[in-house]
């Protein structure tokens, strides 16, 4: 399984592209582990602190209601 980011060569992840953000997050808001997205170490890195950003700015809920 290869990189999604690797494969769009997206160089950054911006924590304000919400609707990608959200493919990373599980139903529950929790970000979803590596293996099960296939997301390399680096993305992941980045993705993981995207979405922190993201919950910080209001973009995305910390739990699910």
């Amino acid at each position: 399984m290869q990189c999604f980011f690797c494969s769009q060569d997206k160089r950054i992840i911006d924590y304000k592209e919400v609707d990608l953000l959200r493919r990373f997050v599980s139903g529950q808001a929790k970000i979803i582990d590596p293996r099960h997205t296939g997301t390399c170490a680096k993305h992941q890195r980045m993705l993981a602190q995207a979405i922190k950003r993201a919950r910080l700015m209001g973009l995305l809920a910390f739990v699910r209601r």
